[in-house]
């Protein structure tokens, strides 16, 4: 066994948060473009573009990164070409349908067995038993008083009075 096994701090991975960034572009939207399109029909399918140049005015470029820790990253690109403000022509990755992306979501941690969330008749009764003989141990409440009404509480006032 090497040293680096046997020292605890090597047992220990830091918590990582996943790292999200850009617009998910998925296969639906990718098919509800057509040539000819507005720039803001465009928008209305794919959403606001994450990077759109001055210098390239007639290209939209759609990223989207997916970082998680223990999961290969993820990377998708989907550019869009205008000629004017009609989209001329559309490219880039395959892109997966939002059933498929949302099946790639998942946690890899073991949480163990989830216990029953149903109680039996015999743990109902047992339950209404106790809470029965806990009633008839305690003294009754009306020879008790009341509690007193808490009192209530006065803020100042948020605004300066006018002058």
């Amino acid at each position: 066994m090497s040293s680096s096994s046997v020292n605890p701090v090597n047992w220990i991975t830091p918590y990582k948060i996943d790292v999200i960034q850009g617009n998910f572009v998925s296969k639906e939207q990718v098919e509800q473009l057509q040539a000819g399109m507005s720039r803001d029909q465009v928008k209305a399918v794919l959403g606001t573009p994450l990077m759109s140049s001055l210098f390239h005015a007639d290209r939209w470029d759609y990223v989207f990164t997916l970082k998680r820790q223990g999961v290969e990253p993820q990377a998708f690109k989907y550019t869009v070409f205008f000629k004017g403000d009609q989209l001329e022509r559309f490219s880039g990755d395959a892109m997966p349908s939002e059933a498929e992306f949302i099946s790639t979501l998942t946690n890899k941690r073991a949480l163990g067995k989830v216990p029953v969330l149903e109680a039996t008749e015999e743990q109902l009764k047992a339950a209404e038993k106790s809470v029965s003989s806990k009633a008839k141990s305690e003294p009754s409440s009306e020879s008790a008083s009341a509690p007193a009404a808490p009192s209530a509480t006065v803020y100042p006032p948020l605004e300066s009075p006018r002058q």
